[in-house]
């Protein structure tokens, strides 16, 4: 409350320093969640979770009103509502960041960007295919792990590929700086703004494993970056120096 405080009454603009454990903190975090994404893919839980929704008939859920029309488009719009809202934010801070300096709020719209531009990058790039392409669900793909270097290489999985990590969900994910950028001045929203987050990209990658789209790994790939990616911007930044609103 008191840095808050002095950040509102013009005093201090100094990037908010977390505890001093924040930063091992977070790194634990990382690396305990890239191990059991690794373990994941390893055993291959991918494929027995996607065949609960598809069959050689393909899967049912791949054009429903509901996963198709209102979570993958209707999401779209939430995104681009959300990327506004930090816009504007960075510019004119919200009841709730006023305590944030200018350079934070633009950190925070900085790494969202990041995000949002690094994961349809990794996408592009990848040669594994989604779960509606593999050819017990009536395509032409063979089942990868992700830790496959096949996967990574033409001709991958000898589908279409670029389907990892998943684009949609980093609608939502690429947002998770919002965390770290509130989470010492304004803590309660913070809380609000990282269930909200996480919330929506699960929501957003239920609906894509449902249809077919994406396996559970791919959402949480997408979460793990952008959380690793803003981990590492904000502690960087944090080394570099500090960040001065004008």
């Amino acid at each position: 409350m008191r840095s808050e405080l002095s950040l509102r009454r013009g005093g201090s603009t100094q990037l908010p320093r977390a505890e001093g454990s924040a930063g091992w903190r977070d790194a634990g975090i990382t690396f305990i969640t890239l191990l059991c994404l690794l373990t994941w893919d390893a055993g291959g839980a991918d494929l027995r979770v996607v065949q609960w929704f598809g069959s050689a008939a393909g899967f049912a859920w791949r054009d429903h009103w509901l996963t198709a029309q209102v979570v993958h488009a209707g999401g779209r719009w939430i995104s681009l509502a959300l990327l506004i809202g930090v816009v504007v934010n960075a510019v004119r801070p919200f009841r709730s960041a006023r305590g944030l300096p200018r350079g934070v709020r633009w950190w925070w719209l900085a790494t969202t960007v990041a995000c949002l531009l690094l994961i349809p990058y990794i996408k592009s790039r990848s040669h594994i295919s989604c779960p509606w392409d593999l050819a017990q669900f009536g395509g032409t793909a063979q089942y990868l792990s992700h830790d496959s270097w096949r996967a990574w290489t033409a001709p991958g999985d000898g589908g279409p590929g670029r389907c990892f990590p998943a684009g949609h969900a980093s609608g939502a994910f690429s947002f998770l700086a919002g965390w770290f950028a509130l989470r010492g001045p304004a803590p309660r929203a913070a809380r609000y703004w990282l269930v909200a987050v996480i919330s929506l990209g699960l929501l957003f990658g239920m609906a894509q494993l449902a249809r077919g789209a994406h396996y559970p790994s791919h959402t949480l790939w997408t979460a793990w970056i952008c959380w690793a990616v803003s981990t590492a911007a904000w502690h960087g930044a944090r080394v570099a120096g500090p960040m001065r609103g004008h």
